[in-house]
């Protein structure tokens, strides 16, 4: 399946956990992963990622021909180094979210996955979505 999305991942224990940064044209998707890249992030899609599952998780790719671009508004497309793959482990989502949300999990290709609601555009957005997926990590690890 092919979504209008953009994923950019951290590594963490060994393995690229990715978010999927989904929302409208021009939200900020491509800004948000432009910082997030200046952050130690790895692209792995920017506009369309292509999503599959195996062994009930969820990973995604760019589609071919969009493999190692990214849109910076105002300069054009970028080449960026860019992840073949990486699993998906959060879904985040553009909007003003509340003060001290719940957890809110959302379904893709029948895997529940957590997600947060970001300001995209915020100054603060990129630190945000890094404390969030190693915050899941730790979560993860402590069920296990």
């Amino acid at each position: 399946m092919i979504v209008h999305a953009g994923l950019v991942a951290t590594r963490l224990d060994g393995r690229w956990r990715g978010a999927l940064i989904e929302g409208p044209s021009g939200c900020g998707k491509s800004d948000l992963a432009l910082r997030l890249l200046d952050q130690g992030f790895q692209l792995a899609a920017d506009d369309r990622v292509i999503l599959w599952t195996s062994a009930g998780r969820l990973f995604g790719r760019a589609p071919g021909p969009l493999a190692g671009l990214l849109e910076a508004r105002g300069l054009g497309v970028l080449a960026a180094r860019a992840l073949p793959f990486c699993e998906v482990v959060m879904v985040i989502q553009p909007g003003a979210p509340e003060r001290m949300p719940d957890p809110a999990p959302c379904d893709r290709l029948g895997v529940t996955l957590p997600s947060l609601i970001l300001p995209y555009r915020e100054a603060s957005a990129p630190a945000k979505l890094s404390r969030a997926l190693t915050a899941l990590y730790v979560a993860n690890q402590r069920r296990m």
